[in-house]
């Protein structure tokens, strides 16, 4: 089977719930192998969980570069050990970073690249790629068609699932290039204890419904009983109310997690551009003509401060 190469990301020495879904998804298309940098004493657990996730192989490569500069280490690593391995794709998750450093791959191994894909199935000669496209209101398939596919993957586009494997490690020492940004210091960012917003299986967003910073109260009340993430409109955060780091829409952040409800978000295309991939869309808001309602699978016309406090405690009960 064509070795499918899958960057592995990792934080305080643990799989990052994304990597465990590109590693389920890479099955489909060919034998996964993992690539794990800069996780220094970490790396054994890290080869072990991706062996537990179906990698047959897995590239580990450690040295201060990846943690003193940004990026470009990480290029020069994935680039070395693609051409190695001859590898028939390479798959990366679709933050920030990671479509950064799928984009200088795919440039420095002259393949095209496919980014924000949710889906992937084999093809005759290559992966074929899902995407949602114009605001999430088509989706298309795509395919590389020169050189090794590069392709960034949605978190949640798919459901990890353990395929035990022999997880061979590798040791790479990779030759670096330079000519990278250094990291000068780090501020640790603070835990609020909930999951990473773009990561969650269940998202709880507010939108200008709820009035002022106060409403969102209400908000986090429902995300904690659910164990969600919280996530906010562009009007909310605009206004002070929530910061923007939680902001969900075109110029937010992007998610599609198996539930995601809208408390008080009237559903602009700028909002639905960020959620519409969502498996399934609650929407609570008392105007019962308000755009989100043309997408959703269950709708709650209601003020949302009589409906969401009776929804928290629901759920408390039965969790109880």
């Amino acid at each position: 089977m064509a070795e499918i190469l899958v960057l592995v990301d990792h934080a305080d020495g643990a799989v990052r719930k994304p990597a465990l879904e590109l590693l389920t998804l890479a099955r489909r298309v060919g034998e996964p192998s993992a690539v794990v940098l800069g996780a220094g004493a970490a790396a054994a657990d890290i080869a072990a969980k991706a062996a537990e996730y179906g990698a047959a192989k897995v590239y580990v490569a450690d040295a201060a570069e990846f943690a003193e500069y940004l990026v470009v280490p990480k290029v020069d690593a994935l680039t070395q050990i693609a051409k190695a391995s001859g590898a028939a794709a390479v798959l990366v998750t679709s933050s920030g970073e990671g479509k950064e450093v799928a984009a200088r791959v795919a440039l420095r191994l002259g393949s095209g690249i496919i980014t924000d894909a949710v889906d992937l199935e084999a093809g005759a000669d290559g992966p074929i790629a899902t995407q949602s496209v114009f605001a999430a209101s088509f989706q298309v398939k795509s395919k590389i068609t020169h050189g090794a596919p590069v392709i960034t993957v949605k978190p949640n586009a798919a459901a990890p699932e353990a395929a035990p494997a022999a997880g061979t490690v590798e040791n790479v020492t990779v030759e670096f290039t330079g000519n990278a940004a250094k990291v000068t210091s780090r501020t640790p960012r603070v835990s609020t204890g909930r999951p990473e917003l773009t990561e969650a299986a269940i998202v709880v967003s507010g939108g200008r419904g709820v009035g002022a910073a106060e409403g969102f109260g209400v908000v986090e009340a429902l995300a904690d009983s659910l164990g969600a993430a919280v996530g906010a409109s562009r009007a909310a955060v605009d206004a002070g109310w929530y910061p923007h780091s939680n902001q969900v829409g075109q110029t937010g952040k992007q998610v599609s997690p198996q539930l995601y409800i809208a408390a008080g978000i009237s559903g602009a295309i700028q909002h639905r551009a960020g959620m519409q991939t969502s498996k399934t869309i609650v929407a609570i808001n008392k105007d019962s003509e308000a755009p989100i309602f043309e997408l959703v699978d269950y709708g709650v016309v209601g003020d949302l401060f009589d409906v969401v406090p009776q929804l928290t405690e629901e759920v408390k009960a039965r969790k109880g």
